[in-house]
């Protein structure tokens, strides 16, 4: 394994679980020492801690909700703290609140009023924190959804919403920080086996009417994801910057 991000530090939100977790294992696996946050799930949080120094990198986790906004700027202080430097930000943390159309008398708008807050103001804040202290050259790179550009289904409106905004964001991120060598970029996942994606996927897998959306007739596998998310956080990624990148196995061409 060639560690192509040896001395490089990278923060991961929503590090605990999930895909998260597997970029976060990933990055190290290219030498990066790794700080992730989660908002409640501790004990997670350390299992993957301790797996990420077993890859001989240095980690920590810190407890952050992404849904206080006010907590961007400590949670970007810790790691400064603990590191000394930062220069890989994956903006992965967020919810999915789906499920009902839009015109339903049962829409839960106080959650998908979180998922706003979650979703697209954590991300903003965080970004914000970070952008003044990211080294020059740095990275970043927002976990969107393919359900940013292309919506095969209904009751997903607000998360769609919520996704979409992220890439007018990364786009005028990736100008302002261009300057800087730094490059800002979405990933676009499809169906991943994720507790997110557990109400499309159920308890049986993927259903046929999903899968026969894919030319590729599978979902993702979050290593997959991972994989692209660490080539744009690697050295020959260094001029690829303000795109949205889908690993969707072609749905929604």
């Amino acid at each position: 394994m060639q560690h192509t991000l040896k001395g490089q530090v990278a923060l991961v939100t929503g590090g605990s679980r999930g895909l998260g977790a597997v970029t976060a294992l990933a990055l190290a696996d290219q030498g990066a020492d790794v700080a992730i946050s989660y908002v409640a799930s501790a004990d997670k949080a350390q299992a993957v801690v301790d797996k990420l120094i077993a890859k001989g990198v240095r980690a920590v986790a810190f407890q952050s909700d992404q849904a206080d906004t006010a907590a961007a700027k400590p949670l970007v202080d810790k790691v400064l703290a603990h590191f000394g430097r930062l220069d890989i930000l994956i903006n992965n943390a967020a919810i999915a609140v789906q499920g009902k159309t839009v015109d339903s008398p049962e829409l839960d708008t106080v959650n998908l009023d979180r998922q706003w807050q979650i979703n697209v103001m954590g991300s903003v804040a965080v970004t914000r924190a970070a952008a003044p202290r990211l080294s020059d050259g740095g990275r970043i790179v927002f976990i969107g959804s393919l359900l940013g550009t292309t919506v095969p289904f209904a009751g997903a409106a607000d998360y769609a919403g919520t996704k979409a905004a992220l890439i007018g964001y990364a786009k005028g991120v990736a100008r302002d920080l261009g300057s800087r060598n730094i490059t800002a970029n979405v990933v676009q996942p499809g169906v991943m086996p994720t507790d997110m994606a557990a109400e499309v996927l159920g308890d049986g897998g993927a259903p046929d009417v999903l899968l026969d959306l894919h030319p590729i007739r599978r979902i993702a596998t979050l290593e997959e994801v991972a994989g692209l998310v660490c080539f744009l956080a690697g050295p020959h990624g260094g001029y690829i910057t303000g795109e949205v990148i889908s690993v969707a196995g072609g749905l929604g061409v």
